[in-house]
């Protein structure tokens, strides 16, 4: 099997959801001399995409995502080791939490995984975060950025609170807000004063690049 070959069947054993094959061909990969963050944006990523876009048309419910992503970090523990950061002395910290209500967390683990190995230090909230708790732990680790997401029009306030509550509380301009997510938008983005947006992981990482840089 060539490395393009290769990198298709570990994306196929997470839409499969086959947690031994994901880390099966992961080390298979490393052995045979495929970069591990190769290995991570060519395969394990692009299998949860295709995850998210079957659930997305109803072909795979919650337990089919659910054991997809047990495949993918099958995958990924294997990978992890072997993944260089960019990390600088002073990375840029970011809190990143799904907000209050929602409890979908597949897209902000994604995010979080792609930012970490491009060198931020990432302090996860997890799900159902209350947008008091992004504030305290922000401030707790002197954090640059607190990004928030979700997967429900339903919860879409929580963000438009997070920055309001940083404005009442004099913090606006120690912060950059990113806000991602199916629901959101740039345009609902710049409607409630956050900063950054990203329509996925990918462009997530891109657009903490280009705005804060990953080494302060």
């Amino acid at each position: 099997m060539d490395k393009d070959g290769l990198l298709k069947s570990i994306a196929q054993a997470v839409v499969d959801m086959e947690e031994e094959r994901a880390a099966e061909l992961c080390g298979r990969s490393l052995q045979e001399g495929v970069p591990a963050k190769e290995a991570l944006y060519r395969g394990l990523i692009p299998g949860m995409d295709e995850v998210s876009r079957l659930y997305a048309e109803s072909e795979y419910f919650v337990p089919e995502v659910l054991s997809a992503s047990d495949a993918m970090y099958a995958g990924l523990e294997v990978l992890k080791p072997h993944i260089e950061t960019e990390r600088g002395e002073k990375a840029v910290k970011v809190v990143i939490g799904v907000v209050k209500g929602d409890t979908h967390d597949i897209g902000k683990n994604i995010v979080k995984m792609m930012m970490e190995t491009s060198g931020a230090e990432m302090f996860d909230l997890g799900r159902d975060v209350a947008v008091e708790r992004f504030v305290e732990k922000a401030e707790e680790v002197g954090a640059q950025v607190i990004a928030m997401s979700t997967l429900m029009s339903t919860t879409l306030v929580g963000m438009k609170t997070l920055v309001e509550m940083l404005v009442g509380r004099g913090l606006r301009p120690k912060y950059k807000v990113m806000v991602g997510g199916g629901p959101v938008s740039p345009e609902f983005c710049r409607r409630i004063g956050a900063d950054l947006y990203a329509k996925d992981a990918a462009e997530a990482v891109k657009v903490l690049k280009a705005e804060c840089g990953l080494a302060r």
